[in-house]
Formats: C-alpha cells, structure tokens, sequence
C-alpha cells in the first residue's frame, strides 16, 4: 500500500453528497454524480484545471455492495473492474478494453467491480462475485480519469450493503458508512 496523501495534493471525490457528509472541511471535494460517465468526466475536468495533475493524489470515498459473504467494513480495492462492458467483443475487434485497472494503492486482493447496474439481484451480485469483492458505480471511471492524467488514485469503499434487495435501504446505511470515511481520511490525511 502506497503512503497517505498529503492535504496539499489530494482530491477527495465522491459521487454523492450523503457519501461526503463526513469528509473533514480542509479537504478539497469533488462531487461528481452517480454512474460512471459523470464520474469520469468530473474528475477529467478537475484534473484538467489543475496545473500539474500527475502532482495529484485522488481519493475516491464512497460506499459499495458486498459481493462475497462475510465482507463487512472499509476496503482499499488495488485493483477496479470494468463490469458492464463487452470486454470480449471488444477483444475479438482487435481494441484492448483495458477492463482492469491495478490501482498501484490499496490491497491486490481485493478486487471492485464498477458498472451503471444497481446492483439488487443475487443472482447479478453472484455472477460479479466470480470476478470481484465489491461492486459500486464509480470507482473505475474515476481510476481511469486519474491513470488519463497521471494522477495517482487511492479507491476507499465501505461497505453499505450485500448488493441484493437490501441494496434499497442504500439511503438509511449512507451516513453510517460516510462517518467511517471521514474517519479514515482524517486518520490518512493527519
């Protein structure tokens, strides 16, 4: 796991307000919306404004589904997966999807799936579980904005859910999980 950021070069992201609700007032946030495309391009033109955006640290706080029983709690994910995407129609076209992307922070083991899906169904959660530990709706897209302009990236999801019908009580979990990652930052920001 790389170093903490320091204060002076970190870009707190979220994709919700509630999810931001305990981010501690020193950090400079960015709210981007819910899904993958306003992520990206949020933090795309964040980092764009910025004069050296290599310099910056990203850090994507918010909540995600747990795929796999017993995952409970705060999670660096070191590597994101891409779910929603036709990575092997991609393939067979000659592109390379670059489906996954190795944070370089965070725990190689621990893998998050990212897709425009709301993850309810089990039977949808079960399938993604092959592949990952934890689903949310941002975290590739912001990785990706953040590896397009050199930025480092640090992804830190806490656990709201188990991504199947208890995914609808998302609003009664979200200030729970925000506090853990306030915490989390003002333990890794100092």
């Amino acid at each position: 796991m790389s170093a903490a950021p320091r204060r002076t070069d970190v870009l707190v992201v979220a994709a919700t307000r509630a999810e931001a609700a305990g981010v501690p007032e020193h950090c400079p946030l960015l709210v981007t919306g819910i899904g993958k495309v306003p992520a990206a391009a949020a933090v795309a033109a964040a980092l764009g404004r910025m004069p050296d955006p290599t310099a910056v640290h990203v850090v994507n706080v918010g909540t995600a589904g747990a795929l796999r029983p017993g995952v409970t709690g705060l999670h660096l994910p070191g590597t994101v997966l891409n779910h929603d995407l036709s990575a092997d129609a991609v393939r067979q076209l000659g592109h390379d999807p670059h489906e996954l992307l190795a944070l370089g922070t965070g725990d190689p083991g621990t893998v998050l799936a990212s897709g425009d899906v709301f993850v309810t169904d089990p039977a949808v959660r079960d399938a993604l579980a092959q592949r990952a530990t934890l689903v949310d709706m941002e975290g590739y897209a912001v990785a990706w904005a953040a590896h397009a302009a050199g930025a480092r990236v640090t992804l830190v999801k806490h656990v709201s859910d188990t991504a199947d019908d208890s995914a609808w009580d998302w609003p009664a979990q979200v200030a729970a999980s925000a506090a853990v990652l306030g915490e989390w930052l003002e333990g890794a920001l100092g």
